[in-house]
């Protein structure tokens, strides 16, 4: 088999001894190239690369969920094929690896590394379902370019929260998730109107949704993680079906305690519910609408203020080894 290993040395729970250890580890079952990633964006274009060349098996991202993203972005840079493009395998290096626990694979690099090579060695792989966002046409995002996600994309609150996360990175702070959890305080206290929110949800032959101050997609449960708990936002998305999506109607600190309670106690069975919450299971594609810009994340990664995003899900995007 023909891999290529993209790996980011600056994943937060890996050591540059630890990557030696797993590279050698691949390379002794694999035709394996190795190559680090020297920019934001350079896992795409490496992606996109596997993607063309037409002798690649195998792309293996070694880092966090921002590398994950960017790898299957370059994948699928052209649309999704998924007998024809390379498959795609995770070692999960990053604080939090969502994708690669919603996969069920060990959280540890080392775990995940020998649980690759079983899957390998006993040809397991499934096909899943992945995100696409792009700006709606029509509106004055239409020219933003697509960008598929893999397990959820946040307009509004949770977008926020991850700018606010980037910025203390880009200073040198450590992602952890006592930080995520205190911007999110931060951004809570700095929402205009908590009450009435600008956001609307249209889906095709459906009554819109609007005034929602809070909108979380979702490709797959968990939402994420807290440490070692898992957090339900759409306890029914899967990787088998079209997007979910949690609205909140008002963020008022009695709203805030409810549902955040309802949150940290989620379960694969029951996630967020009461007067002002709105879930959608299932979706094909809907339109999110704001009457202000807000900021988009996917995967974690902040993308800046949009106004109008238009999310399909689409199935059986990419083959994934398992």
């Amino acid at each position: 088999m023909r891999a290529l290993l993209v790996v980011n040395p600056a994943a937060t729970t890996t050591s540059a001894r630890t990557r030696d250890v797993l590279i050698h580890a691949l390379a002794s079952e694999m035709k394996l190239e190795a190559v680090t990633t020297e920019y934001r964006g350079h896992a795409r274009d490496l992606g996109r690369q596997a993607a063309d060349s037409g002798n690649v098996d195998l792309v293996v991202a070694l880092g966090g969920d921002g590398t994950v993203n960017e790898v299957v972005n370059g994948l699928l840079h052209a649309g999704p094929e998924p007998e024809r493009l390379p498959g795609l395998a995770v070692v999960p290096g990053g604080s939090t690896n969502v994708f690669a626990r919603a996969l069920g694979l060990p959280n540890d690099p080392v775990e995940a590394t020998g649980a690759l090579l079983d899957a390998l060695r006993e040809r397991r792989e499934r096909t899943v379902g992945l995100g696409l966002a792009a700006g709606t046409p029509g509106t004055e995002d239409e020219s933003v370019r697509s960008r598929w996600f893999t397990f959820n994309a946040g307009l509004g609150f949770d977008a926020g929260v991850v700018g606010r996360v980037e910025q203390h990175r880009e200073r040198g702070r450590k992602s952890t998730h006592a930080l995520y959890l205190r911007q999110a305080v931060r951004q809570l206290l700095g929402e205009s109107d908590r009450r009435h929110g600008s956001i609307t949800l249209e889906r095709p032959g459906q009554d819109p949704v609007t005034d929602l101050v809070l909108s979380i997609v979702c490709n797959t449960a968990p939402w994420t993680y807290l440490g070692n708990r898992p957090v339900y936002a759409s306890p029914k998305a899967s990787f088998d079906t079209g997007l979910d999506v949690l609205g909140l109607s008002r963020l008022s600190t009695a709203a805030v305690a409810r549902y955040g309670t309802q949150l940290l106690t989620s379960s694969p069975e029951r996630g967020p519910h009461g007067k002002h919450v709105h879930s959608f299971h299932d979706l094909d594609q809907f339109t999110l609408h704001s009457k202000v810009p807000l900021p988009l994340q996917m995967d974690g990664d902040h993308l800046g203020l949009r106004t109008s995003v238009t999310f399909t899900g689409v199935r059986r995007a990419l083959r994934v080894i398992v």
